[in-house]
């Protein structure tokens, strides 16, 4: 419920928002986002109509613009950015955190990042270059450089005045990470460790030297496992020579959770994912991203063509036969889709290792075996009352039994086998798993049919 009414606060809001600036009624529009919380004012402004979202955001006072912008889906951040002047976009670009300031830039073509990077301050532009140098995709890429380091010797007095003292040009002082002279990471500690000690002890004396890291080149999903495994706020990550160069923070993690998550969804449905979003993207370009494996399936299923018309003489002998076709594929179908879903699901989060392929395989096989009993059962009794014909029912009812054991089989099988080829399991199963079980569907109810018939 709680939920429900803030997104109503919400929408509410934005749509006042609108009605505001369309009646060019500035001042209460101000007024009306003076205490909306930062996140909320990016989801009204993100939207309202491309015209007025650069109207709304400025509006804002400059600290609380910043803010905004960080938040701001990236193609509204890069319709912003073209509406600004040059100041405007220097002094916001300039403030972002390092981190976001690269993500932003990832979206940008490569002309405007350049012009970008010459209008930062030195220390911004070699800090953005420093994660820009990284692969994309990795703990590199979108760890942030402004994390707070101190050494082992020195007090936990002295330790606290230079937190004090760095606190607000930090990202998050929730962990403390210990170096020695040459950046090397030898420990951490937690706000509560450092308030808890008493003030004549050394950082040393009450670090923690077993500290969990990723490297640079790291995978950002290995990342987000790692921060989720061990319930971190934030993770340190060090380059090849054991250097702190920076941290993931889980608001990070977050946002890649959820970018990986909408392409394996996406990626699952046979659209190809570029990383925007998929509702403001323009109608040509969703069309290409939706092309590519429809016409794979559509060359592909010209097999089951091929295998109706070699067995056309059954076809027009018992005609009902055809009536029940697209009965035991459909439902072939779902049940393929069911195993490789959670088979693909479970290699993502690690539920399940590749080496344990033949048990799940067989586990699923198992549960087909249920499942085809069920539902064959039942198709029998349905097909007996539509056609009354029992040696039709029977043949639709054993199909439908193998053709369920075989799309089981093969929604479980075939993410193991493209993993193992190093492809992707969502991208590659969904088509192959729908071929077999259209043409072997299809095969078999026929060979059954026949076989029971007697033709």
């Amino acid at each position: 419920m709680q939920s429900r009414s803030r997104q109503e606060l919400q929408d509410l809001v934005r749509e006042q928002l609108r009605v505001l600036l369309e009646q060019k009624n500035f001042q209460g529009a101000k007024a009306l986002l003076v205490p909306v919380q930062v996140a909320d004012i990016a989801e009204s402004i993100g939207g309202l109509p491309e015209a007025t979202q650069a109207i709304a955001f400025r509006l804002l006072s400059k600290e609380e613009a910043i803010e905004v912008f960080e938040y701001l889906d990236p193609t509204v951040q890069q319709t912003l950015l073209e509406d600004f002047k040059r100041q405007d976009v220097r002094e916001i670009v300039d403030y972002m955190s390092p981190d976001d300031r690269a993500r932003l830039f990832d979206e940008l073509p490569a002309k405007v990042v350049r012009r970008l990077l010459e209008q930062l301050s030195p220390a911004e532009r070699d800090a953005t270059a420093l994660l820009l140098g990284y692969e994309p995709n990795t703990a590199g890429r979108i760890m942030t450089p402004e994390y707070l380091s101190l050494k082992e010797n020195i007090t936990i007095t002295q330790a606290l005045a230079q937190i004090r003292s760095l606190a607000n040009l930090r990202e998050t002082i929730y962990y403390i990470y210990v170096t020695d002279d040459a950046r090397r990471l030898t420990g951490i500690l937690s706000l509560r460790d450092l308030i808890l000690a008493q003030a004549e002890q050394t950082i040393g004396s009450i670090m923690t030297r077993d500290v969990v890291f990723v490297n640079t080149g790291t995978d950002q999903e290995e990342v987000a496992r790692t921060i989720q495994h061990y319930d971190f706020v934030a993770i340190p990550v060090v380059d090849a020579e054991q250097r702190l160069v920076g941290i993931v923070t889980v608001d990070d993690v977050l946002d890649i959770l959820e970018q990986e998550t909408t392409e394996d969804i996406y990626t699952l449905g046979g659209v190809e994912s570029g990383g925007d979003n998929y509702f403001q993207t323009n109608l040509f370009t969703v069309a290409r991203k939706r092309v590519v494996w429809l016409f794979v399936l559509l060359i592909t299923n010209s097999a089951t063509a091929a295998v109706i018309t070699n067995q056309e003489d059954i076809l027009e002998k018992v005609v009902a036969l055809t009536a029940f076709i697209p009965l035991l594929i459909g439902t072939g179908g779902n049940v393929g889709a069911q195993s490789s879903t959670v088979v693909i699901r479970g290699l993502n989060t690690e539920d399940i290792r590749p080496s344990e392929a033949l048990s799940i395989v067989k586990r699923e096989a198992l549960a087909s075996l249920l499942l085809g009993g069920m539902l064959g059962s039942v198709v029998v009794v349905w097909a007996y009352f539509l056609q009354g014909n029992f040696a039709v029912a029977l043949a639709v009812g054993i199909s439908l039994f193998s053709i369920c054991v075989l799309a089981s089989i093969a929604g479980s099988a075939l993410p193991f086998l493209f993993r193992a080829m190093k492809l992707d399991p969502a991208l590659m199963s969904a088509p192959f798993i729908t071929t077999a079980v259209d043409v072997l569907g299809v095969l078999i109810y026929l060979n059954v049919a026949r076989l029971i018939l007697g033709l």
